[in-house]
């Protein structure tokens, strides 16, 4: 069995018209947001044991607002193939995955897709398709290695967004 978090990073600034769109931190609601799901991961034991990660400033900032709630800290891994990857892309990192437990954290559209796309069955929430900043799923896979898995063999376990968060 592997399990697979996905989360789109957490809601960012766009103060500064100026600053390159891979270089946006996250605002005050987004490192709230990211903060909160930390909590709700750990309370509900949805603990990865490797995090894959875009390299852009916005998702690097959602991992550090998710870790400090974990009971342990994951090896992190900056993938820059995820900063705005398309489903094949995100599928060809999370094949080479090597942990049980993996959390992967990108962009839309790329992410709302590949969540589609993963799962046999969607889960009841209006928000899956649109898959809006902080947007969770929590996925298994009856699979012995990440290389075999294949679209729409998930088994959905969880989705949360962060307006919809009981921590």
């Amino acid at each position: 069995m592997k399990r697979l978090i996905l989360t789109r990073h957490a809601k960012s600034a766009w103060d500064d018209p100026l600053t390159p769109d891979h270089d946006r931190p996250l605002n005050e609601r987004g490192k709230a947001a990211a903060a909160d799901l930390g909590q709700w991961l750990a309370s509900r034991g949805y603990v990865p044991a490797k995090v894959l990660c875009s390299d852009a400033v916005r998702t690097r900032q959602t991992w550090s607002g998710i870790a400090p709630a974990l009971p342990a800290t994951p090896l992190m891994e900056l993938k820059p193939a995820l900063y705005h990857a398309g489903v094949d892309v995100m599928l060809a990192v999370l094949k080479h995955a090597q942990a049980d437990v993996v959390m992967m954290i990108g962009h839309n559209p790329g992410i709302a897709e590949f969540a589609e796309k993963l799962v046999a069955k969607a889960p009841f929430n209006a928000e899956f398709g649109r898959y809006p900043t902080g947007a969770t799923l929590v996925v298994d896979f009856a699979v012995e290695s990440w290389d075999e898995i294949a679209f729409g063999q998930g088994v959905t376990v969880d989705f949360v967004i962060p307006r919809e968060m009981v921590v």
